[in-house]
């Protein structure tokens, strides 16, 4: 029984799919199919069942997914207490982000950890929540900072220390500006620029209450500043977070009731990182951790 093998299994159940895990693992699906066939026939039992949508655990299967996951576990911290004795950890760390305050903890920790590690490199994506986990589940990100709540069933997380706080962008000279924070009733008759995405599922949808079938959205963006430049050329208000930055001509005004959402690190569940990756998230725990608590 290889950690390859068990590792393409685990790969299977967390996708349900052998079409999705094939992709995810860069094999071809025959491949993958011959693998778990042969696992199942050195191990006796049979480890999936196969419907005309997705494929489920067998007994037999669910009993092996433990196990696998302690195995895997197991030898990849072995595998880390070797290399990260080396002080010349290398390597690069694939990282997606929203735009966030808490994006700021998060680089924070990337400098402290390049105390440590000078000879670790970064890609960092910047995107939506969508855009980041599409990236994730194809493999081209490690890790990603997007809005809670985070599927459990399928990724790891440490949970940022700040929450993010919902509020419009409006022009100075408007009369919402002079408001010291804005309702649902505020922005009846007022265009809205809103983030992408289904609107009345959404929390600021589900903000908006009995009014939202009322609001008037004329547009739809993934990145702040591009909908701050339509705020600016008097399209409309913008409706977001509260982020460390400043636009001419415009003021962010928080909304009431209150909206807050929080945000998180997240990876895939029984990923296989890099040595570099499999350190940053270790640290990234103990130093996250250790801001959380200083805050209480």
């Amino acid at each position: 029984m290889e950690l390859r093998v068990l590792n393409y299994f685990l790969a299977i159940a967390r996708e349900e799919s052998f079409t999705r895990a094939a992709e995810q693992l860069h094999l071809t699906q025959p491949t993958l199919s011959r693998q778990i066939a042969q696992l199942e026939e050195e191990l006796g039992v049979k480890l999936f069942v196969r419907s005309n949508h997705n494929i489920i655990l067998t007994e037999d299967g669910m009993i092996l997914k433990r196990r696998a996951q302690e195995i895997l576990s197991l030898a990849d911290k072995t595998k880390r207490d070797f290399l990260h004795r080396d002080e010349n950890l290398e390597g690069i760390i694939s990282i997606g982000s929203g735009e966030f305050l808490s994006t700021r903890y998060l680089t924070d920790c990337i400098a402290a950890f390049r105390k440590k590690h000078p000879l670790v490199r970064y890609e960092f994506y910047s995107g939506n929540a969508g855009n980041v986990q599409n990236y994730i589940e194809r493999g081209l990100l490690d890790l990603g900072l997007m809005s809670e709540p985070i599927d459990i069933r399928k990724y790891d997380f440490i949970s940022m220390p700040v929450k993010e706080q919902w509020g419009a962008l409006v022009q100075s000279d408007s009369p919402l500006a002079k408001k010291d924070f804005i309702t649902p009733q505020d922005l009846l008759g007022i265009p809205i620029i809103s983030t992408s995405g289904e609107f009345t599922e959404s929390s600021i949808g589900k903000w908006f209450g009995e009014y939202a079938k009322q609001i008037t959205i004329i547009a739809r963006g993934n990145l702040l500043y591009n909908e701050a430049m339509m705020a600016q050329s008097n399209i409309g208000a913008v409706i977001g977070i509260r982020l460390n930055c400043n636009y001419e001509g415009l003021r962010f005004i928080p909304l009431f009731p209150t909206l807050e959402i929080a945000t998180a690190l997240a990876w895939k569940k029984e990923q296989i990182f890099s040595s570099a990756t499999s350190a940053f998230i270790e640290f990234s725990a103990k130093y996250l951790k250790g801001i959380t608590c200083n805050k209480i």
